[in-house]
């Protein structure tokens, strides 16, 4: 087994991570290195992604690769890395193979399956700011990855709940843990840059990166525009700009935000 590691400068590790997720949508493990972010990608010779097309798609955001090969336990290693996360003392969002709670309400994420188990602080700063919500119809999650914020919806009393993402495997993922969880969610295939105004629900989430964020208030929703919108996936320097094109294009005014170090994610309310 294969370990490819890119080392990125901290403002410039929002790039290599999109960039990663579309070359490795099954998943990128992240390490704090204090002014610079690494991020990880395992496989076996020959199905990890080609380095040219990583560096020229991050440009001078790239600061090292290391390849490394993987002892025997790396599956070991990897149970290890996912730890389960407690959301707002309400959410246990944890792997397959980690115990259970009774004092929370459980979801179950495999994160083999694809990117998103609750651990990334953008995913937690989206269940911050969802649990701020009293559960209210129906809910769209844009992006849904492996569907953890889908079926954590789902948990807390929202419904029907959907999932749009342009991978197949996101919606093949969010299926699976969304049965493994005892959950219905449905989950389609749409791209956000060239499928037209963004699928929406009274309750909307969309853990995305910036440009797909300012590209939505600027392509705007299908009917019916949200009344209430989490818009997660931001580092803290663009919260500002997010939030205003939301408020200028669809009058969504701020009413919370969470913020870490590095990343910011935004409760927008429509006014009535």
């Amino acid at each position: 087994m294969i370990r490819l590691a890119i080392r990125v400068r901290r403002e410039e590790a929002e790039v290599a991570l999109a960039e990663l997720l579309t070359l490795a949508p099954g998943g990128v493990e992240e390490i704090d290195l204090g002014d610079r972010v690494e991020y990880a990608v395992y496989g076996a010779p020959g199905e990890l992604p080609a380095l040219p097309d990583v560096e020229a798609a991050v440009g001078g955001a790239l600061v090292e690769v290391v390849t490394t090969t993987v002892d025997d336990d790396w599956a070991d290693r990897w149970r290890a890395f996912h730890q389960p996360v407690v959301i707002g003392e309400r959410l246990h969002i944890r792997p397959p193979w980690a115990p259970a709670r009774d004092d929370l309400i459980e979801v179950v994420i495999d994160p083999g399956q694809a990117f998103g188990t609750g651990a990334h602080d953008t995913t937690r700063l989206c269940l911050e700011l969802l649990l701020q919500l009293e559960p209210d119809g129906p809910l769209m999650d844009l992006g849904c990855g492996s569907g953890v914020l889908a079926v954590a919806a789902a948990k807390l009393g929202f419904g029907p709940v959907h999932g749009i993402d342009h991978e197949q495997q996101s919606i093949e993922a969010t299926h699976a843990n969304a049965r493994a969880n005892g959950t219905m969610v449905q989950a389609t295939r749409f791209d956000l840059l060239r499928d037209g105004p963004a699928p929406s629900a009274p309750t909307t989430l969309a853990n995305l990166l910036c440009p797909l964020l300012l590209d939505a208030a600027r392509t705007g929703f299908a009917v019916p525009t949200p009344n209430v919108l989490i818009a997660s996936g931001l580092l803290t320097t663009e919260a500002d700009e997010v939030a205003q094109a939301f408020a200028q294009r669809h009058g969504f005014e701020e009413h919370a935000r969470k913020e870490t170090d590095t990343w910011a994610a935004l409760l927008l309310r429509r006014p009535g």
